[in-house]
Formats: structure tokens, C-alpha cells, sequence
């Protein structure tokens, strides 16, 4: 792999995204060979850390994933390491990162190469953005940024958000990243759709029935209710990762495996998608949640919730494009915190073709996303005993050998960012029409609140949800196939 010279910047280099995910990542990539002797990262935080004790920390968190390291190596790697005290509301401080920035890239040989992680709080974005640009931090070489979810709250927010970030970098130099697009089953989609005749053939309404992608959580909130009153289900996991899902799901056979390719089909679909009016939100989503055990709060008793909350842990409902593989098909999600399982998949039912076996079920195509890879079919069959069908899978298993060898989504997206290819991350285009549609809802909704006629469905916890999300299906014979 070729070594790109780079001076990598992580505003909020302290914190637990950091330590967690972006230093072990970063390690795999310097034993892969892509970050070698030219790179350098600085972390920056306000705590007063010095550079030794932060590359303690990057050889700590790397040690913490399990993984089998050289200690020369990773002394090694953790020696381009160096620490920045900073206020990112303070524009002076910007002036001692950069005179560092420049220092490491004469040091390492960069060429002017700088990456910009913004691994903080997303209200501080705009302001981060601003100063790169004012303060001129950028070098004289190539220039990314990468954003953290969430993009915005609405609408009306994501676009002020991506007009400050705009005004210091072009849209080829943003990479708003999302964890879920670097996980093997996810960047698995294109490639079983693509490549295997048995599938492509029948990609399409002609043959699909519905597609179904659930989403679910067995935690609740934990300590994070004073968050989640601002977010919600809707908008913590269907504008971001459900929609890329759905958006790898439905769009067209691109001309080509590039960049401006894919992201051209996945541009056709968005432009396409049906915004919800609110009829449409009545008839096809539900909004509910978590309610108590013996044991265990409900939602409404989480710390720092609201005791009349509106906010929902549980969302279902339906998308539709009028273009796209998928022109006309019902595609159904849900979502929701304190379900059966910590479970992520997707179910791709197909329709009967005839009635000489009346008691046959449907063939479905299912991608097990989490927590292990895997792709089964479900036929029917003659029963070996006796008369009648019974239903059998054929199935694409990852052993334990080949699981161990998964990458890290992190790791992939930054290797992508490191390397300037945008393929697994999201333009504004795409991004403002998600907002589009979950504006559209949290309209319906607001109504239904200010009406009096909000109906927020208290479930079980330890279920796939509530019972009401059964009733969101266009026809009475579609149900949902994870039961």
C-alpha cells in the first residue's frame, strides 16, 4: 500500500471517539503501510496535555482493542503523536496549531497535506470550519474535513452548518462520515446485487415485494436523556444510517464502481423519493417507547427526560422512490433502544410467482449486519416425510477466522479519506433530501402534538417494539419477517 504523506488534525484529540476508534484505526493503517514515516497527528483538546502523555494514551487505547502489536512498532507509531492545548472558540489558539501543523510538515516531509477530524461536539463544527479558513490553517496541498453525525437538527440547521463549512472547503474536500457505511455487510450490498446473476436478475418491483430493515438496540439511553430529548429515534438513526442503507438498497446499477458514478445513481433516487405528507405519516410510521419492567425504567423515567416526553425510542415507517432498482417498492425500517437484541439487518422479500403450492412462503434474501456477517436465502422445498413445503436457507457465513479479519468501519472510511475517495460518504445533496423527508414527519408530528392526538406507543421492553408497528404495511398479507 502507498505511503501518503499527511498532517492529520483531530479536534478533540481527549476525547472517547478518539481513544476508542480513530488511534487504533490510524495504527492499522501505519501497519498496512498507507501512513509510514511522512505523517504526523496532532490531537487537540483543553485539557493541558503534554505530547509524551499523549502518545501514552494513543498506545493505550491501541493495546485496549487486543490486538497482537510489536512494542517498537507502536512506540514507533505513537512518536508521531503530538498534543495542542485549545479552545476552539478562541481564534488566538488556532495560530499555535497552525505554526505546529507547519512545523510536522516540514519535519515529516507532509508536502502541504492536511486532514481536519472534527471528533467534537457537533455544535462546535461551523466554528472549527471557520477558522481553518480565516486563520489559514489549510496547507498547500490537498485539504479534507471530516464530520462527525449528527449533521444538523433539521433542515434549516444542516444547511447553516454546511454553508460555514463550505466557505473554507469545496464540497470534493467534505467527508461526512457514517460508521455504518465501513461495515463489511453494508460495503457487502453493491457487490451481491452487482455480481451474482441469481440476484441482479430479480432486483427489481417486478420480483421484490418489500424490503425491510431493522435496526434494533437492546440498551436504553443510559446517561445520554438529555441528548436523546433533542434527537430521538428518527433523527439519531434514520436520516443517517437507515437512509444508507435504503440508498444502497434501491438505487440503479451505476455506470461504473467510481466515486462520481455511484454517487450520480444514489443522486437520481434521492431526487425521487416521496416526502410524506401527513396522511401518509398516520398510515405508515409509528413512534413509541420503551416502557418499564420490574426492574428497569421506562423511558419516561430516565434521568434528565422530560415526564410528559414526546420524544420517541422507537420509529417505524415506510420510503418509496419513483425511480431507481427499486421504483414503487414499499421499503420499511424500524428502529428503537431496549429491543430483544442488539440486531441489524435487512430482509428482502420476494413476491409469489403462483398458487400450485398454496402453502409456500415467500423467498427472502437476508443480510445479517450485526452483530456477525452473514447472507442466507430462504427456499421451500418438498418435505422429505410426507406431503407438503418446508423452508430451508442457503448461507454466506463469515467463520471465525474470517470475522477476525473484518476491519474496523473507522478504519476503512479513514483509509478512504487518506486515500480521497469519496464513496463511502455522503454529499449535501443526498444529505439534504434525508432532511427533507424527516422534516416532513417531524411536521406530521408536531401537529398530531399540538392537536392533542399524538400517539406514542408504549412497548415492552425486551420485544422488536410495539404492536401498532404490525399495522404500517401497505397490504394485509406483508408482515414483518424478523419476528
Amino acid at each position: 500500500m502507498k505511503n501518503v504523506p499527511v498532517v492529520i488534525v483531530i479536534f478533540g484529540g481527549s476525547g472517547d471517539l478518539a481513544h476508542r476508534k480513530l488511534y487504533p484505526a490510524l495504527y492499522n493503517l501505519f501497519e498496512q503501510g498507507l501512513l509510514a514515516e511522512n505523517f504526523a497527528v496532532i490531537g487537540t483538546a483543553r485539557r493541558p496535555w503534554s505530547h509524551d502523555y499523549l502518545r501514552e494514551q494513543v498506545i493505550d487505547s491501541v493495546k485496549e482493542t487486543g490486538a497482537k502489536t510489536n512494542l517498537d512498532r507502536l512506540t514507533d507509531f505513537a512518536s508521531h503523536f503530538y498534543y495542542q492545548s485549545h479552545d476552539v472558540t478562541n481564534v488566538e489558539h488556532y495560530t499555535a496549531v497552525k505554526d505546529l501543523a507547519t512545523e510536522l510538515d516540514q519535519k515529516y516531509q507532509a508536502q502541504g497535506n492536511r486532514i481536519f477530524y472534527m471528533a467534537m461536539a457537533p455544535r462546535f463544527f461551523g466554528t472549527i470550519a471557520t477558522h481553518i479558513n480565516d486563520q489559514k490553517l489549510t496547507g498547500s496541498g490537498f485539504n479534507r474535513i471530516v464530520v462527525e453525525k449528527p449533521f444538523g437538527h433539521s433542515l434549516d440547521s444542516a444547511k447553516v452548518l454546511n454553508d460555514e463549512i463550505k466557505a473554507s472547503f469545496d464540497e470534493s474536500e467534505i467527508y461526512r462520515i457514517d460508521h455504518y457505511l465501513g461495515k463489511e455487510m453494508i460495503q457487502n450490498i453493491l457487490p451481491m446485487r452487482l455480481s451474482n446473476p441469481l440476484i441482479k436478475n430479480i432486483w427489481s418491483s417486478k420480483y421484490i415485494k418489500n424490503v425491510q430493515v431493522t435496526l434494533a438496540e437492546n440498551l436504553g439511553v443510559e446517561a445520554r436523556g438529555a441528548y436523546y430529548e433533542t434527537s430521538g429515534a428518527l433523527r439519531d438513526m434514520v436520516q443517517n444510517h437507515i437512509f444508507q442503507i435504503i440508498t444502497l438498497l434501491a438505487m440503479g446499477e451505476p455506470a461504473s464502481l467510481s466515486s462520481s458514478d455511484i454517487h450520480a445513481k444514489k443522486q437520481e433516487l434521492v431526487d425521487s423519493m416521496l416526502i410524506p405528507d401527513s396522511e401518509f405519516v398516520t398510515r405508515h410510521f409509528v413512534r413509541g417507547q420503551y416502557d418499564r419492567t420490574d426492574d428497569t425504567f421506562s423511558y419516561l423515567q430516565e434521568p434528565n427526560v422530560a415526564p410528559d416526553s414526546k420524544t420517541e425510542t422507537y420509529v417505524a415507517g415506510e420510503v418509496k422512490f419513483k425511480a431507481g432498482a427499486l421504483k414503487d417498492v414499499p421499503i420499511y425500517f424500524r428502529t428503537g433502544k431496549k429491543m430483544r437484541e442488539k440486531k441489524s439487518r435487512i430482509d428482502i422479500v420476494l413476491r409469489h410467482m403462483n398458487n400450485l403450492y398454496g402453502q409456500a412462503h415467500s423467498n427472502n434474501i437476508t443480510i445479517i449486519i450485526d452483530p456477525r456477517s452473514e447472507i442466507y436465502i430462504t427456499i421451500n422445498g418438498k418435505k422429505i416425510v410426507g406431503s407438503g413445503i418446508r423452508r430451508e436457507n442457503l448461507t454466506y457465513r463469515f467463520d471465525d477466522y474470517e470475522n477476525a479479519q473484518v476491519a474496523d468501519g473507522y478504519e476503512r472510511l479513514l483509509r478512504d479519506v487518506v486515500c480521497g475517495d469519496q464513496t463511502n460518504f455522503t454529499h449535501w445533496s443526498e444529505l439534504a433530501k434525508f432532511w427533507e423527508f424527516i422534516d416532513a414527519v417531524e411536521l406530521a408530528w408536531s401537529k398530531e402534538n399540538e392537536a392533542g392526538k399524538a400517539v406514542i406507543a408504549q412497548y415492552p421492553q425486551g420485544k422488536l417494539g410495539p404492536v401498532e408497528a404490525d399495522e404500517i404495511f401497505e397490504t394485509p398479507t406483508e408482515r414483518w419477517i424478523y419476528e
